[in-house]
């Protein structure tokens, strides 16, 4: 006995029902793209003190260079996939990449801190108009299951390694250039991406049938930036300040409304059909939690680098390197060979396990921590193990969905992505300070508190103490995705294509 994943349509091939033959050289285009979005969320992160001392940034909003990016990226994805759905992927993708272009040398010739935190507010508008579309695109131009295995695990490896190739460039274009040419890269690479775009990549018009869903947008983007302010401001204010209360409390109750509109709304932005299957619901729960623990963990190995083992920008970048390579190889030669042949799980599962066991190796990190002994180990592990998650996770979450909902099943991805990785950092980032802060209290005497070097050496002890405990909550975040990948993503391999306007069919729970 079989069910339907969903009554909808599967992806529809070509007009003229043959795969489109420029197929990967528009892969080229649509993963030059979506590196972009995602690297753009971390590249900036180890040119941040240089910004900050050129611009005059003081301590306390120089988290918006980061956070005005994620927020505007992680609310307002659920509109860019039903735009996309509602004018059409290509145009849609194109219209993304010049604004995002256009809001990259905005930030990059900020001349104040208002400047460059609206440019990255911006920045993450488009790239929630962007990043949908090019994933619902992936999506309509492979139809055979091995072409479309390929082409996910390069899709995979890209969004899984693109946070940590962002450090690299960071380091990079810091160290050899200046800060703003962290935004200032963007411009050739989007001027490239719309190029091949415009003669590469092929789409039928969009469905005007799906209609904008005002109250949706409204309710559900205003949700998702109110938790993901709240989580953001949690670590400067504290969890039981008054605003980040409010703002946590807020976004459940317009996300309650959210979904009670969208079971009346006559096009709702997000159709629950599209959360409501077993598969999708566990491939979405997965990439969040996942994310949780990786972003947070990208955090304080930059930190961890800098401030503890005292590398320069560029050597932090290139400390990343082989867990981007581990992450290619994880999707490309693992996933990818292997995804037509198993169920989605058998692939996550053990990659989850991996991933938690690289984490629990950097719990073991000290101030007199060798890299090669114990963040190389750690970031191969972890690297391997998510290059075996991204690349199922998203195939399995866009398969089988009608051709109008493939704009919003994709930006659902894309925000559990997001969103995870903002509270991620929030959350971590808060057990880590809160927990260094406990012990130096607990281990400063009253001696040591007028000797300069021994604060120093015991504040050092202290914020590592307080990586540590965060990164033990990580592992358990990802053990908690190996539990829900393991028991919700129950579909199975796909050995030969499904024709187009059947559904997929997977075992019934």
């Amino acid at each position: 006995m079989s069910t339907p994943l969903s009554g909808e349509p599967a992806d529809e091939p070509a007009a003229d029902g043959t795969p489109d033959r420029h197929r990967w050289w528009g892969l080229v285009v649509i993963a030059l793209a979506q590196l972009m979005v995602v690297l753009d969320a971390t590249i900036v992160n180890i040119a941040l003190p240089s910004a900050q001392r050129d611009l005059g940034i003081s301590d306390a909003n120089r988290q918006w260079v980061i956070t005005a990016y994620t927020l505007a990226f992680g609310g307002l994805l659920l509109l860019g996939g039903r735009i996309a759905d509602f004018v059409g992927r290509k145009r849609t993708f194109i219209i993304g990449l010049i604004g995002f272009a256009v809001a990259s040398g905005i930030g990059g010739a900020a001349t104040t801190s208002g400047m460059l935190f609206g440019a990255r507010a911006l920045q993450g508008a488009f790239a929630a108009l962007l990043a949908p579309s090019a994933l619902s695109l992936l999506t309509t131009s492979f139809i055979d299951p091995k072409e479309r295995a390929r082409a996910f695990g390069i899709y995979g490896a890209i969004a899984g390694g693109g946070a940590a190739i962002g450090l690299i460039m960071g380091g990079v274009l810091t160290e050899f250039l200046d800060w703003r040419w962290c935004l200032y890269v963007n411009v050739p690479i989007a001027g490239i991406a719309v190029l091949g775009a415009v003669t590469l990549l092929h789409d039928r018009p969009g469905h005007r049938e799906a209609s904008l869903d005002i109250p949706g947008v409204v309710l559900g983007c205003g949700g998702l930036v109110a938790i993901v302010y709240g989580f953001n401001e949690a670590e400067p204010r504290g969890w039981t300040d008054p605003l980040v209360l409010g703002l946590l409390l807020g976004g459940v109750a317009l996300l309650a409304a959210f979904v009670w509109w969208q079971t009346r709304a006559p096009h709702p932005l997000l159709p629950l059909h599209v959360i409501r299957e077993r598969n999708r619901a566990g491939c979405f729960l997965t990439m969040a939690l996942v994310t949780i623990g990786l972003f947070g963990t990208f955090l304080f190995l930059t930190y961890y680098l800098q401030t503890i083992l005292g590398y320069s920008p560029l050597k932090a970048g290139l400390a990343f390197l082989p867990m981007t390579a581990a992450i290619i190889i994880g999707s490309t030669q693992v996933s990818a060979r292997l995804m037509q042949y198993v169920a989605p799980r058998v692939l996550m599962v053990p990659g989850l396990v991996l991933a938690a066991g690289g984490l629990v190796i950097l719990t073991q990190l000290t101030v007199h921590a060798e890299y090669a002994t114990h963040v190389l180990p750690a970031e191969l592990l972890l690297g391997l193990g998510m290059g075996m998650t991204f690349m199922p996770v998203m195939a399995t979450a866009t398969l089988g969905v009608a051709p109008r909902d493939s704009g919003v099943t994709s930006a659902t991805v894309n925000t559990s992505q997001q969103v995870g990785g903002s509270i991620g950092t929030a959350l971590l980032n808060t057990i880590a300070t809160s927990s260094a802060g406990a012990y130096v209290a607990s281990h400063l005497s009253a001696a040591d508190a007028h000797d300069p070097a021994a604060v120093a050496r015991i504040t050092n002890v202290g914020v590592v103490h307080g990586y540590t405990v965060a990164i033990w909550w990580a592992v358990g975040i990802m053990l908690l995705a190996a539990v829900v990948a393991g028991t919700m993503v129950t579909g199975r391999p796909r050995p030969h294509p499904t024709p187009a306007g059947e559904p997929l069919r997977t075992p019934a729970s």
